[in-house]
């Protein structure tokens, strides 16, 4: 059995960061500038760090 504590979140061919897990939930590390705003934040689900980096993009107006 495989436990996996770290996954990469890419939106639209990009890297936005990765997720590393933690009691409580997942901690989002920023890879690129545009998901500062993300940076340190925990998310309760790896799903839900990858549809906040949907959003920023999509607020950027750039295609998620």
């Amino acid at each position: 059995m495989t436990h996996h504590n770290a996954f990469i979140i890419e939106v639209a061919g990009r890297s936005a960061g990765i997720v590393v897990a933690e009691r409580g939930g997942f901690t989002f590390f920023a890879s690129d500038w545009t998901f500062k705003d993300m940076d340190r934040r925990i998310y309760r689900r790896v799903d839900h760090a990858e549809r906040a980096a949907r959003r920023v993009l999509a607020a950027r107006g750039a295609p998620a």
